[in-house]
């Protein structure tokens, strides 16, 4: 160990008698490094499980990439479309579905819904993974009536639970005596939860083929064509080349077009907090000039002598940029050190509850990345390196015969 070393680590443990006050500022400004850096690993962690979450839940929930027409009208051969969509190896699976807005009626309430017919097997998207009640099941029961797939806080409005028989209405045009409703009775199967609002409050999912009955399209036409990539990251780009191959009439919708308004939300928590939680770290950081000042001025006997016994400007310098190296390191060690309890304690416990129905989830997720935990050390290296900076120079400065001068 060099002198530089062995002086600073003796200052810094500060065993002297007398040099408790010292030793409390100094207590204080470890602290202040230590609680920066672990609300801002802390708070990064949490926008970092939020973003994943919520594109977990709407990359299950939507599919990736919707083929529809520019008038809205239904695709006449969605047969052929599906025959394309086939050659691209981009692509896991399309399917059509049938769709549109309906009336549904249990024997309490009556609610507007958006009704989605599927292939009977299942659609692509992962429904099954968020069925919380009964199965996901779209057959015909022994009584002959259909399964019926209903959002959670749907079934809640509807005071409908698993086996309920609900009846939809449909209608084209204005009621009249001879334009009357187009009706279906479907028995729920089973009950999904989401935790977002705008799939559990109004989705449902039937059979096509009693969506086909009800909105009075028959195959091979279809409201539009859905499409799962087998690479999620890749929905733009390949959306891109999608676009230019498609023929009009045909249109092309992302999942982050149809729910831009929720990644938006997401990408503005990811990019916003962490840089308001960060200056937590510059505070500390710059409380070291003082911290390290009061070392100065409590040091400067010794800093005399050293000078007098033939210590260079730069080996005093250095002793007092060191002081703030340990403060640094030992504050982030224990800022480290307490955020990994945090995410384990959440992990564990869900110790943070949230409203499920402001913020998708039921307690804040957590989600550390290597990469933060680097970049938050390498900055609070740096900024605490700045922040010695001045006191060391003015150590470094000293006049030892004016110290030795003065100390008499």
């Amino acid at each position: 160990m060099n002198f530089e070393w062995y002086l600073a680590l003796r200052y810094f443990k500060g065993k002297r008698k007398g040099s408790r006050f010292l030793s409390f500022i100094k207590t204080m400004a470890i602290t202040g490094v230590a609680v920066g850096s672990a609300g801002l690993l802390i708070a990064l962690s949490i926008v970092h499980g939020f973003k994943s979450v919520i594109n977990t839940k709407i990359l299950g929930f939507a599919p990736h990439i919707t083929v529809t027409t520019y008038s809205n009208d239904p695709i006449y051969r969605a047969d052929t479309l599906l025959a394309t969509l086939e050659k691209y190896p981009e692509i896991e699976q399309a399917q059509a579905i049938v769709s549109g807005q309906a009336m549904i009626q249990s024997p309490d309430e009556i609610s507007g819904i958006f009704l989605k017919g599927v292939d009977q097997q299942g659609d692509i998207s992962q429904m099954r993974s968020y069925i919380s009640e009964g199965t996901y099941d779209l057959t015909t029961d022994s009584t002959g009536l259909p399964g019926i797939i209903l959002g959670a806080e749907l079934a809640r409005n509807l005071r409908s639970g698993v086996g309920s028989v609900l009846t939809s209405y449909t209608i084209q045009g204005i009621p009249t005596p001879l334009n009357s409703p187009d009706i279906q009775q479907f028995r729920v199967s089973g009950i999904y939860q989401t935790g977002i609002d705008r799939f559990d409050d109004v989705f449902a999912m039937v059979d096509r083929q009693y969506a086909r009955e009800l909105f009075k399209v028959w195959s091979p036409k279809a409201n539009a064509v859905e499409v799962k990539l087998r690479e999620a990251d890749q929905i733009q780009i390949f959306d891109a080349q999608l676009t230019s191959d498609m023929p009009f009439p045909y249109f092309t919708e992302t999942i982050y077009d149809r729910y831009g308004n929720i990644f938006a939300w997401v990408d503005l928590q990811e990019s916003t907090i962490p840089f308001v939680i960060s200056v937590m770290i510059i505070v500390a950081a710059f409380n070291l000039i003082g911290t390290i000042l009061m070392m100065v001025l409590e040091r400067t006997r010794d800093i005399g002598i050293l000078k007098t016994m033939g210590a260079p400007d730069k080996s005093v310098k250095y002793v007092f940029l060191l002081e703030g190296f340990f403060v640094a390191a030992v504050g982030l060690v224990i800022g480290i050190a307490l955020s990994l309890l945090f995410v384990w304690l959440q992990s564990t416990y869900h110790i943070i509850p949230l409203s499920e129905q402001n913020y998708y989830m039921a307690y804040a997720p957590v989600e550390p990345h290597g990469l933060d935990f680097l970049i938050v050390s390498v900055v609070t290296f740096l900024l605490c390196s700045l922040a010695s900076w001045l006191p060391a120079r003015v150590a470094s400065k000293t006049d030892p015969l004016k110290v030795i001068a003065f100390g008499r």
